[in-house]
């Protein structure tokens, strides 16, 4: 059901922004959907989703409705702050947001559309399990303005599918591709390395599967054991092995070469796109610190400096909304240091890095030692900017921590 939400100050009851919150109206503004359904919950995943089983009341069939009232409270909220504007980019994530009928997606999305509007040209992308896209769901989607599909492949393997409590058939991710191709979206396909049992041999496997797609692009992120789940209690009990780091490492490597012959460029340590025009915005819009509100249980926002997350059970949000109420559990203002860390921390993963001139002394004089020891690229350094080499993606926290100590 996820981790655990974070301290902070309480939230008024219209959702009101602090005083004297000041939001730049030609500041980029992001929407992030979160449909927090699941039929199985992988044994690896940390995000905030329930299966039917735990949901205590609240109805799926009623959660369209239920987070269009949040857009609409959240209109509200950016009218008194003088911060109402269209939305760039919107993102439907879990969760499986497909689980939904496509007619509910759509009408959340006409809920966005019609309360904050949504820019000509946006990026409009909906995460989904092979298994739920069908030629029809596809369709359906691109007729409510999807138009970019993002496709859990995780693996082609099966045995390494059974390991991260993946239920979906791998045949059905081509089937999911074409059904989306079809109807004219993009397509993002997902990975995910470094399994209990998986080989080098295997992740080849997968890569090579995933090539064959006719893809955008690939995001392949390195399995991490986060407290809580299930993966955690089995290799504590010893019933797994832990992620080797080292092979995860040749694995990393062995994706960027794969994907850099294939046509693809990194733009962020964990992402590959064919060309800048098929890059994530919306996750861009994340890394560059933007304005962003996340709707639904769980979700966080971004806006005008402050950050604020709702509740986690989709039961305690619903009944919020349904009195009237924000479903806000907490918010903070990061202050200048929180900030600064933060960029660095962000802005260092995406390939064209973070201006030198805006580290603290200390990691301007960090730069040089970095360089010598391959982590920054030389040439971008002379011109002004941190970006990491292949190795510096490897040893991204290390980067962070010589920059920011």
């Amino acid at each position: 059901m996820g981790s655990a939400l974070p301290l902070g100050e309480p939230v008024p009851a219209d959702g009101s922004l602090p005083t004297g919150t000041v939001i730049d109206p030609a500041t980029d503004f992001g929407v992030y959907l979160h449909v927090p359904f699941c039929r199985v919950r992988c044994g690896y995943c940390d995000f905030n989703t329930y299966t039917s089983s735990e949901l205590r009341g609240a109805r799926q069939d009623q959660y369209a409705d239920t987070l269009v009232q949040e857009v609409r409270l959240a209109a509200g909220v950016l009218a008194r702050a003088g911060g109402n504007r269209p939305a760039k980019t919107v993102f439907f994530g879990g969760g499986t947001p497909t689980l939904l009928p496509p007619g509910d997606l759509g009408r959340m999305l006409d809920g966005v559309r019609e309360t904050f509007g949504v820019s000509e040209g946006a990026e409009i992308t909906v995460e989904a399990n092979p298994d739920t896209v069908t030629p029809a769901v596809a369709a359906e989607l691109a007729a409510s303005g999807v138009t970019r599909l993002s496709i859990g492949m995780q693996s082609a393997v099966p045995h390494v599918l059974a390991a991260l409590d993946r239920t979906h058939d791998p045949d059905n991710v081509r089937t999911a591709v074409a059904a989306a191709r079809a109807a004219g979206l993009d397509v993002s396909v997902d990975l995910i390395y470094g399994a209990p049992g998986e080989s080098l041999s295997d992740w080849r496997a997968s890569l090579d599967a995933a090539l064959e797609l006719d893809s955008d692009h690939v995001s392949a992120y390195a399995l991490i054991i986060e407290d809580g789940t299930k993966l955690a209690r089995q290799i504590r009990r010893g019933e797994v092995a832990a992620p080797d780091d080292d092979l995860q490492a040749d694995m990393y490597e062995l994706a960027d070469e794969l994907l850099a012959a294939a046509g693809f460029e990194w733009y962020e340590v964990s992402n590959w796109s064919r060309g800048e025009m098929h890059r994530s915005r919306h996750n861009l819009a994340y890394w560059t610190g933007t304005d962003w509100w996340g709707f639904g249980p769980g979700a966080h926002s971004h806006v005008g400096g402050v950050r604020f997350w709702n509740v986690k059970h989709p039961a305690a949000y619903a009944q919020r909304l349904a009195s009237g109420e924000s479903p806000a559990a907490g918010r903070e203002i990061p202050d200048a240091a929180a900030r600064a860390l933060e960029s660095v921390l962000l802005r260092s993963r995406i390939r064209e890095g973070l201006p030198i001139a805006e580290l603290h002394p200390d990691g301007r004089r960090a730069v040089a030692a970095l360089i010598a020891d391959g982590l920054i690229d030389g040439p971008a350094a002379v011109r002004g900017r941190v970006v990491l080499t292949l190795r510096g993606r490897l040893l991204a926290d290390a980067v962070v921590r010589a920059l920011t100590d």
